[in-house]
């Protein structure tokens, strides 16, 4: 569905001097920088697939998506998504396409959001019957007939960025960009976005690139993630994997049946006890032991109850790639 090929993308930035003297400079004889804000990156997303695309602020993300949706064209290397050149075949392009920017409305602001929709139902000629279909799933979900009669200036940004995502959604896109959808939004309004994405995908197979610093976002919504760092992707893969390559520790959180003094575990595990439960204990264990074995002395003699495993969290990896500015 995706395919992007060595794209770079430069932008000249002025250069100010403080004081007068240099403002008075800089309209005479201005001077610029320039910015390689994506630097010869290339990936593939498959037909259907929900690719988390993350990385910290000024890494290039909203660039990429920018160019991929055809609104920026590419400095060098080739982009192709669903058989068109974004910036060179946009009329036809942009019909099979969605788009959500969430510091950016698509909405009109005087309007009644159900005169949006309908509006939008005559731009991309849907009809009657997808219309019907497709709002009567999207009230199912998100809960638009709350407030759809409202205007988009009368709307919160919880209510808002669910209006823009129906939006983008309404056309059945083969594939939709989504760069910070959920930013901003109380944890009620979260979750209704993820899982109205996570349902649209299934049911439909739309292909979703999905941009974040919620990493809740990505674990609700992806199984591959491509991270981007200074204009380079520094990974391309699924969560588990980077999971199981970068996260140091696990930790098992056993309950016990009674109250137990020693455990038949090794001396690099560390056990920490739960203030509130005296028979619950939490096992720290280094990720390359063989858990299953960790297990299995534990149990040996004690009687379990209960027995979670909880794996690293991603947040907490993908902050020490940032930090350490490492090539995965």
């Amino acid at each position: 569905m995706i395919k992007v090929e060595n794209i770079t993308r430069t932008f000249k930035i002025a250069k100010r001097t403080k004081g007068f003297a240099g403002a008075f400079k800089n309209v005479f004889k201005p001077s610029y920088e320039i910015k390689k804000a994506v630097n010869g990156i290339s990936f593939e997303i498959n037909d259907g697939e929900t690719v988390g695309f993350i990385g910290p602020n000024g890494a290039g993300k909203s660039t990429t998506v920018k160019m991929l949706s055809g609104i920026l064209h590419p400095n060098s290397g080739e982009i192709n998504v669903n058989g068109y050149v974004p910036d060179r075949d946009r009329k036809k392009f942009v019909k099979n396409i969605g788009v959500v920017f969430g510091q950016r409305s698509q909405l009109w602001n005087d309007l009644p959001i159900v005169d949006t929709f309908d509006l939008l139902k005559h731009i991309y000629k849907i009809p009657d019957d997808v219309f019907k279909k497709n709002m009567e799933l999207f009230n199912d979900i998100l809960e638009l007939h709350k407030f759809e009669k409202q205007s988009v200036r009368q709307l919160s940004l919880g209510q808002r960025m669910r209006a823009d995502i129906v939006a983008a959604f309404l056309h059945n896109p083969v594939v939709v960009f989504l760069d910070e959808p959920t930013i901003g939004l109380d944890v009620v309004a979260k979750e209704k976005i993820r899982e109205f994405i996570a349902e649209i995908n299934k049911e439909r197979g739309t292909t979703l690139l999905f941009t974040t610093h919620d990493m809740q976002d990505i674990e609700k919504t992806c199984k591959r993630i491509i991270i981007i760092d200074n204009g380079k992707i520094i990974y391309d893969g699924n969560l588990s994997e980077i999971r199981k390559k970068y996260g140091k520790e696990r930790t098992l959180i056993v309950e016990f049946g009674k109250i137990y003094e020693e455990y038949n575990v090794e001396d690099n595990i560390k056990i920490t006890d739960d203030t509130d439960n005296p028979y619950k204990k939490s096992f720290t264990v280094p990720a390359e032991m063989n858990i299953h074995k960790i297990i299995s002395d534990i149990s040996s003699g004690h009687v379990i109850s209960d027995l979670t495993i909880k794996e690293p969290e991603i947040e907490g990896i993908i902050r020490e790639i940032y930090e350490g500015g490492n090539v995965v």
